[in-house]
């Protein structure tokens, strides 16, 4: 067994020798960007597992460790984590505890110390946590990923966005069940296989793999009537979270619907670019501000190429960051960026623009910029665009999901309605057309 040792504050760290014994586990948000996040730390020796686990017990863990004034998205997580290594499917004394910390101003900053006290509580304090995190904030002599894996996962980041919005506009009209999935597979085995022979890790290689994906999801046959779109926007982990939203994309394809959901490319943008605002606003070192604006002009590029390839191959893309950020004026300053920030109201109004008025705003419990920038800024839009059609949605250890189902449900019949209403308004012109 790998010797426990500690730093000289008392935390407990990630050692070399555990390295070599210990299974990784993490909690997934996005399936298909952490999947591939996944084999790629796999790949350099680790021995990783995302955790997919979706049951009671881990709300009821979570209840157990974590003050209920604590937001959701953390009492999930770690209770997830901690329901996984009292689960018996592990050695207790040989996992360790991978979270993601963000060192900004929301509390997923302080998830880890949460997680940390938890373990104590549960009995588990031999349990290492390790932070995953570019601030700086804490190191693992056991954990340290170089910049070549580093660059592959923010090019996994990429890849997970345009297959996940190029799958979702196939899979509510797929004529063969389950054949989105198989081609998600099947491209993620091809991208993961360029990558560990170093490849597909240029501009270039991006742009073709970008054509590659595309062309895999045009090829799957579709049918059907357009059904109606529907925008899931949010908190981060509770809009992505299938454990988060009770598995919300299901459930509207379930009740025949698209789910649209914004990728997570504007949001890494976001955040480096809050690094540029604070500069703005409040003063920095100029250098600081100008490695942010070359950063944060290469996923500009990278966005810009994945959106023409989308076009290209006849689906529907998103808009550009430029674009949220010339929407969002008139509503929110650029200031607000706690949390989701002005990215989330921006993100309502981008969907509501692109022809998507019908949209679920997902409000963790405790997350108060969430509420602020999401169900605090519906009345405005509808008073703006009368016929959008927002319902926010609150996820807590309290919520049923009856009642959530029927909230939505009741959005789409309303949904259902009005694009009765256009459709005969539109024959109604063309008939008027006919007479003239």
């Amino acid at each position: 067994m790998a010797q426990l040792v500690y730093d000289k504050n008392g935390r407990l760290l990630f050692t070399q020798e555990m390295k070599k014994e210990y299974t990784i586990l993490f909690p997934t948000m996005l399936p298909v960007h952490f999947g591939l996040m996944a084999r790629i730390i796999e790949a350099e020796g680790y021995k990783v597992e995302m955790l997919t686990t979706n049951h009671r017990n881990i709300v009821d863990e979570g209840l157990k460790y974590v003050h209920n004034d604590t937001c959701y998205p953390a009492l999930l997580v770690i209770g997830q984590l901690i329901d996984a290594v009292k689960s018996g499917k592990y050695d207790p004394h040989k996992v360790a505890l991978l979270i993601t910390q963000t060192g900004g101003g929301c509390r997923a900053s302080n998830y880890i110390h949460l997680l940390r006290k938890a373990l104590v509580k549960a009995g588990l304090e031999f349990v290492p946590v390790i932070s995953l995190n570019m601030s700086g904030l804490e190191h693992n002599p056991g954990f340290k990923l170089g910049l070549g894996t580093l660059r592959k996962a923010v090019f996994a980041m990429m890849y997970g966005d345009i297959i996940v919005q190029t799958a979702n506009q196939v899979r509510p009209y797929e004529v063969n069940p389950g054949q989105t999935d198989q081609t998600i597979e099947k491209v993620e085995e091809h991208l993961l296989a360029e990558m560990s022979q170093g490849k597909g890790l240029s501009f270039k290689s991006m742009v073709a793999n970008f054509d590659h994906i595309v062309a895999a999801f045009k090829a799957i046959p579709v049918a059907g009537e357009p059904k109606v779109r529907v925008g899931v926007v949010g908190e981060i982990y509770i809009k992505y979270s299938p454990l988060g939203n009770n598995n919300l994309e299901q459930f509207l394809l379930s009740e025949g619907a698209e789910p649209v959901v914004p990728g997570l490319t504007d949001f890494i943008i976001f955040k480096i670019y809050n690094r540029e605002v604070d500069v703005n606003i409040y003063g920095g070192k100029w250098v600081k501000k100008k490695a942010c604006q070359v950063l944060k002009g290469y996923v500009e590029k990278c966005q810009r190429a994945m959106i023409a390839a989308m076009k290209k191959g006849g689906f529907r893309a998103p808009g550009t960051f430029e674009d949220l950020r010339q929407l969002i004026k008139g509503y929110l300053g650029e200031g607000n960026k706690m949390g989701e920030g002005w990215l989330l109201t921006a993100e309502m109004l981008e969907l509501i623009h692109s022809g998507t008025p019908n949209i679920v705003c997902t409000q963790p419990f405790g997350c108060l910029p969430n509420h602020i920038v999401g169900k605090g800024m519906i009345r405005k839009l509808k008073d703006d665009y009368p016929y959008s059609n927002i319902v926010a949605i609150d996820y807590d250890p309290g919520a049923t999901k009856i009642n959530q189902e029927n909230r939505i449900k009741l959005m789409l019949a309303n949904a259902r309605g009005l694009a009765k209403q256009e459709a005969e308004r539109q024959q109604e012109e063309v008939r008027e057309a006919a007479h003239a």
